[in-house]
């Protein structure tokens, strides 16, 4: 019997239609496409896994299957493993190629694309897999990776017009025989809490960023409550690909010259670039998911305690900023990048707890990304030996950027009617402000777990003392020469700028 000839398209993290190259890809080949995705129960039983994030992709995913809709198509949804389907698919198909995006993931999805790769060159099915951001897979050089990055933005995105797409269809039979088990109701029951997956709502939500929320972008970048509406938003949305960063790029730019706070335009995107600039250090040494970057960090053991760790889990550390950002990031899986770094700096030092038991915290962000989460642990946790080591005080940062305790009392609702002299140290009350303001501390709100001043200069003492170590610098050296290129701020700047005109 001879088997029809089809392309495929795997999607992965890129959810979208919009500059998609797989897509425009497999449409040159003037084959029909078939489009597939797969929630993976290994993966999704992994360690870093969430169902904030499967809900997320599951509504991406239905806003996909709209659009498909009109062109009777639809993305071939799969609760099973992908060589699994894969190996049903080519008993029914002539795969003439697949094609997806590099996915830049976690050790677990490596493996499953090694494994692909010898799945589909065993059957000469050719696999071509288009570069996902301005991440390059096999770096030999970060030499010129900054002038790569920026032409990579400027270049035409990759439109299509799915009216001139020819969709195949798969057997109905044959598709409720693999697609596997339904998901649970916490997947596809949206979460008023969290933001929303999908195609439209990225371009929704950079379409008021750049128009209008960016104004206070770089005043409020740093502020736990007014960030959740300062900051675009973004990065679920790139997490899962539901837009280009190249679309975000250009579009920031076409906004530039008629924005009324310019410098704020150019903040933004130049974290587009140290977006990239982060998961191009974890694809090009993606060992620190698991093991310290600087590996002369190795003999630097922090006992495990499971109390402190509990209690920084809950928000129940006794310190205000910490425990409203921990409950604040479990409700709603988002917080900004100023209050992450704190939190991670008071479990890695002030509790001093090893960064590599803070899966914990991959499973809150909705936006969690592997390539950011893991160099963003360890540089916040002084691992690394060249990042300057930042043990940020908790009271210092509650004070000066929820300074008049709007987000601590809004996720500390027992802390509600301490006046703001106390609120950011609750615990120096006196027994007769605790009774007037409804709150014992040690019963309402617990004393802080640890002495802060005391556990900041145990912990400054012993790392500061290792960045002096020989082997320490050498290693060092050798991570400055493989991951930094030291571009000059300003010069990227006045390119963003010539970019706009």
């Amino acid at each position: 019997m001879n088997k029809k000839t089809v392309n495929i398209v795997w999607f992965k993290r890129d959810l979208r239609l919009v500059d998609h190259e797989p897509l425009f890809m497999a449409h040159q080949d003037n084959l029909p496409i078939l489009l597939v995705y797969f929630f993976e129960p290994s993966v999704m039983s992994y360690d870093d896994s969430d169902v904030r994030h499967w809900r997320f992709i599951y509504e991406s995913l239905n806003y996909l299957q709209s659009k498909l809709s009109t062109i009777s198509a639809e993305i071939y949804v799969f609760h099973n493993e992908v060589e699994t389907v894969f190996e049903k698919l080519v008993q029914n198909y002539d795969i003439h190629a697949v094609y997806s995006h590099q996915e830049i993931g976690n050790k677990i999805t490596y493996n499953r694309d090694i494994e692909m790769q010898q799945f589909f060159a065993k059957r000469n099915i050719k696999w071509k897999e288009s570069q996902m951001h301005g991440v390059i897979r096999k770096l030999k050089s970060r030499k010129n990776w900054d002038k790569c990055w920026e032409n990579i933005m400027r270049d035409n995105p990759k439109i299509i017009d799915i009216e001139n797409f020819t969709i195949e269809n798969l057997d109905p039979l044959f598709y409720k025989n693999l697609k596997g088990k339904p998901f649970s109701k916490e997947i596809t029951i949206h979460n008023k809490n969290f933001q929303q997956g999908g195609e439209n709502l990225a371009w929704r939500y950079l379409d008021s960023f750049v128009k209008e929320r960016y104004v206070n972008y770089s005043k409020h970048i740093s502020k736990p409550a007014l960030s959740r509406k300062g900051c675009s938003r973004l990065s679920p949305y790139l997490t899962y690909g539901n837009i280009s960063m190249r679309m975000i790029y250009q579009y920031a730019n076409q906004h530039y010259e008629e924005s009324k706070n310019k410098r704020a335009i150019l903040n933004f995107v130049s974290r587009l670039h140290w977006h990239c600039h982060f998961i191009q250090k974890f694809e090009d040494e993606c060992r620190m998911e698991f093991e310290n970057v600087n590996r002369a960090y190795d003999s630097l053991i922090k006992p495990k305690n499971e109390v402190y760790i509990k209690a920084w889990q809950e928000g129940k550390t006794g310190v205000p900023i910490v425990d409203a950002c921990m409950r604040c990031v479990v409700a709603t899986g988002y917080l900004n990048f100023r209050m992450r770094a704190m939190i991670v700096s008071f479990f890695t030092f002030n509790l001093w707890q090893d960064w590599r038991e803070l899966h914990f915290l991959a499973r809150q962000f909705l936006d969690y990304e592997p390539g950011i989460h893991y160099p963003q642990l360890q540089m916040q946790s002084g691992t690394t030996g060249i990042n300057t080591i930042r043990i940020y005080s908790p009271i210092k940062n509650s004070e000066e950027h929820d300074s008049e305790g709007v987000f601590i009392k809004q996720w500390l609702p027992e802390l509600a009617e301490i006046p703001i002299s106390l609120l950011h140290e609750p615990w120096k009350m006196n027994v007769l402000e605790q009774q007037f303001y409804n709150c014992e501390i040690g019963k309402d709100y617990p004393f802080p777990i640890v002495d802060i001043d005391e556990t900041r200069k145990y912990a400054s003492d012993i790392v500061w003392s290792f960045r002096k170590k020989d082997e320490v610098k050498e290693e060092g050296k050798r991570i400055l020469k493989k991951h930094v290129t030291n571009p000059n701020s300003k010069k990227r700047t006045t390119k963003i700028k010539k970019a706009t005109k």
